[in-house]
């Protein structure tokens, strides 16, 4: 199998500059041949310099249309490469790659450019979503004046994958401290309330931050739901968020444990009090959050059953 290295984004992300880092780096430097795919050129160029120092050779693919297997195995036989490079074209959907099956995808990686981040995830969404739906990390530079928004910008990228790593950069480089932000709920109250606006904030930032809230109880709207493989005396109460568009419409909750949960019907709606703790769960690699009711309430359904995240 050869490895394969995945860099998207949009024209002009910085996908270039970051390729032309990696390659210069000494760990990079080994006996391996390396193919770089391009698939569209930017205002930033490779160095020819740089390309023969690394043993890498740079193959440019213009059109989607002939980003097919038996191109890239033609490539393959060319150059012979220890390991691959593709710098992907944004504006090609992601879903479409499909590579040759000696080829193993070892590590995906997204830039995005901050400045310019709130005008795509308006307008080219999907588009976006597919880049990063099984992306290891993105990588959001020209952050500079955008510390308020980057909260924002962090909670709208995990909804859409949740275990990626997410790094801000400005012109000093990388970021930290950024999220002490301001939560739509008061964390200190009794019981904290959640309505449709903050229900997906709350998932996800606990997901990021599972320390802000356990022992802390909560109140929420939500479906039942029950997977089959849920022991004696759990369900699943969530809500459906749309986190993209009308294709992309999931499932977010946690467990629950409740000894009345094999008396609650699949889909129906429940007022839902209850403490957050953590706990071994299947869903987890080791311990995670796992809600432990305090009341479960029958309700009626709201009006709007699909919350969308934006």
């Amino acid at each position: 199998m050869i490895p394969v290295y995945i860099i998207n984004g949009f024209l002009d992300s910085g996908k270039t500059e970051f390729i032309n880092y990696t390659i210069s780096q000494p760990y990079f430097q080994t006996r391996d041949k390396t193919l770089l795919i391009v698939c569209e050129e930017g205002e930033v160029e490779y160095d020819p310099a740089l390309l023969k120092k690394s043993r890498t050779s740079m193959e440019l693919v213009e059109e989607e249309k002939d980003f097919t297997n038996a191109n890239l195995t033609a490539l393959e036989k060319k150059h012979r490469p220890g390991r691959i490079i593709i710098e992907w074209n944004g504006m090609w959907n992601f879903k479409d790659m499909k590579l040759p099956r000696n080829w193993e995808v070892e590590q995906q990686i997204t830039m995005i450019d901050g400045s310019t981040f709130q005008l795509y995830y308006t307008n080219m969404r999907s588009l976006l979503a597919e880049m990063i739906r099984k992306t290891e990390m993105v990588i959001m530079n020209r952050c500079d004046g955008l510390d308020e928004q980057l909260p924002s910008f962090k909670r709208n990228l995990k909804a859409v994958n949740q275990q990626m790593d997410v790094v801000f950069e400005n012109a000093e480089g990388e970021m930290s401290n950024l999220f002490e932000e301001d939560l739509p709920y008061d964390l200190k109250a009794d019981v904290i309330e959640l309505d449709d606006s903050s229900y997906g904030i709350w998932f996800i930032d606990t997901m990021d931050h599972v320390e802000r809230y356990v022992g802390k109880t909560f109140s929420y709207l939500a479906q039942v739901g029950r997977p089959d493989d849920y022991p004696k005396g759990y369900f699943l109460p969530g809500r459906l968020i749309m986190t993209c568009c009308a294709e992309d419409i999931s499932f977010f909750g946690f467990a629950c444990e409740y000894a009345g949960a094999e008396g609650l019907r699949v889909e129906e709606w429940v007022k839902v009090t209850a403490r957050m703790d953590l706990e071994e769960w299947m869903d987890y690699e080791g311990k995670g959050p796992v809600m432990k009711a305090v009341s479960i309430v029958k309700v009626k359904g709201p009006k709007e059953r699909v919350i969308s995240f934006s």
